[in-house]
């Protein structure tokens, strides 16, 4: 199965790659979905990445939190352990390059928050299935932090990331919502009225 996964991810993270331009006009649609969201609306403190160069681009949403009032936690990699930890970002001055060289928070100025603290967070992916299941990187990482958390989880995508259905293990696990340029997408009850 392991196979059929890395062979997704590549495909995608080859297509995200070559078709940046293109994707990059979608963005503004799938913020528009998830701010004019109820969940949106009702979160005071939201977890999110920072992304990278062929993800979609998550600082406008952070922007637009601190904007709105609201709370950012940001998860630093713990490689040693496959753990994540969320800490509160207030300015981008707030990050370094960290593990696979993403930006993260420098924990030695940052406050752990913890997950029952995050009202919802934006999980990060490759390939995505209409039941909200995701291939991510590999790491297990998010699912592993996942696996305890209990409030609502988002994935942000392009419509071409999301599949009829995908490989998963039985540790997988899946997303709430799914919010594409073309539609907002609840896959689990979730209160958003």
């Amino acid at each position: 199965m392991e196979d059929s996964k890395s062979k997704l991810r590549l495909e995608m993270i080859n297509y995200l790659r070559h078709n940046q331009a293109a994707l990059k006009k979608r963005e503004q649609d799938i913020y528009q979905h998830l701010f004019q969201s109820t969940i949106w609306k009702n979160a005071r403190t939201i977890g999110v990445t920072l992304s990278m160069p062929h993800e979609i681009n998550t600082y406008p949403i952070i922007e637009q939190a601190w904007q709105e009032g609201k709370y950012i936690a940001v998860p630093k990699t713990f490689p040693e352990t496959h753990q994540l930890k969320f800490y509160r970002l207030q300015n981008f001055n707030d990050l370094r390059r960290g593990f696979k060289n993403i930006y993260e928070p420098i924990c030695t100025d940052s406050k752990i928050i913890s997950s029952n603290i995050m009202d919802m967070i934006i999980v990060p992916g490759l390939v995505y299935d209409y039941s909200g299941y995701r291939i991510g990187y590999g790491g297990g990482f998010f699912d592993r932090y996942l696996a305890d958390y209990t409030n609502i989880k988002v994935a942000i995508l392009y419509q071409a990331q999301l599949k009829p259905a995908i490989p998963r293990d039985s540790f997988d696990i899946p997303v709430d919502i799914l919010i594409t340029e073309k539609k907002y997408c609840c896959v689990k009850k979730v209160n958003d009225d």
